[in-house]
């Protein structure tokens, strides 16, 4: 009988989490019923709202429950089928979890869904052709709305969200200005995704030094802004915003382990007539195969370009996911299963 290998969650962290909050464990994998199927997980995706789902208050939803496996999006290949839509040796991308392997009951829509490797690579649907992709179209679409020649900001820029944010942008004719840690994700950002600019929070650690550093680089104000961050970013671009700006509020990392995040200055969603929303890229299913068609056309093409940081083994995934919340991936963080 094969074996499982499964990631826990053991403890709710205190603060910042830690590789003891986990406990790896392995099961044995019981026999299919009739409807499900079997899958080995190649590649599986960490993500920063995983944090969020780590405690145990009120949120956008369920906390993600102790002593069961942690939550993650996965891909990988069919190995057994007792359902008539998969066959073994189909590639397929699921929220298998953080596993080598999951039983998945094909009879429920939406948990597993065959995907096309032929043009686009299997690990490409946790990130650019997939969640974060769609995260950022979504986001870019529906709340931001932009007009060609206007100017976007993202925060999180080298990240899988926020490249594809740029890019997204870009492609609709507009100024492109990214936010990132060092100096290394901002010239990625600029010289390999094609933003038009890239601002070093790192070198910019107070909100005058940050919002001199946004008047240079957009110099007709913001129209659009895609916040990943939240804190003392998004003062300093509230300053830069045009009449009538649109925010799309997608994560708030800094205040993931409980820090407070006040907002300095208000008064200025009167002043400058804008428009705050936030959104859970899960909660409007319906607008995800026009967001996929869009990604997966340009990555296909090359037109939509990523960076993934891999890290190897199952065990290997805490520590990669508490490098995660610090910034020490590039791009997309996947952990290798296979």
């Amino acid at each position: 009988m094969t074996l499982n290998q499964q990631i826990l969650l053991a403890s709710r962290p205190a603060g910042e989490p830690t590789v003891d909050n986990f406990r790896l464990v392995s099961v044995e994998l019981p026999a299919l019923a009739d409807g499900q199927v079997l899958v080995r997980h190649h590649y599986l995706s960490l993500d920063p709202y995983m944090r969020g789902r780590m405690n145990d208050g009120r949120s956008y939803a369920q906390p993600q429950p102790l002593d069961a496996v942690m939550i993650g999006g996965t891909v990988g290949e069919v190995v057994e089928s007792r359902h008539p839509a998969f066959a073994a040796g189909d590639q397929v991308v699921g929220m298998g979890g953080w596993q080598t392997h999951a039983v998945v009951d094909a009879n429920q829509p939406g948990l597993l869904r065959k995907v096309d490797t032929t043009h686009i690579p299997l690990a490409a649907y946790l990130g650019a052709v997939g969640m974060p992709g769609v995260t950022a179209w979504m986001g870019l679409t529906q709340i931001i709305e932009p007009k060609a020649g206007e100017t976007v900001v993202v925060s999180a820029a080298s990240g899988a969200v926020g490249g594809a944010l740029g890019q997204l942008a870009k492609a609709r004719g507009c100024r492109a200005v990214g936010i990132a840690g060092g100096p290394d994700k901002c010239d990625y950002a600029v010289r390999e995704l094609g933003f038009d600019a890239c601002i070093d929070y790192k070198a910019h650690r107070d909100l005058k030094s940050l919002l001199a550093a946004l008047k240079e680089a957009c110099p007709q104000g913001i129209d659009g802004y895609f916040e990943n961050v939240g804190g003392v970013i998004l003062d300093a671009v509230m300053l830069r915003m045009n009449a009538f700006g649109r925010i799309a509020f997608c994560g708030m990392i800094a205040g993931y382990n409980g820090e407070p995040i006040p907002m300095a200055n208000p008064s200025l969603i009167l002043v400058s007539r804008l428009k705050l929303q936030g959104f859970i890229v899960s909660e409007r299913m319906e607008l995800w195969p026009a967001a996929l068609k869009e990604l997966g056309t340009m990555v296909a093409t090359g037109k939509l370009k990523y960076r993934e940081t891999v890290a190897q083994g199952l065990a290997a995934a805490p520590d990669a996911f508490l490098g995660l919340l610090k910034g020490r991936n590039f791009g997309k963080q996947l952990v290798k299963l296979v």
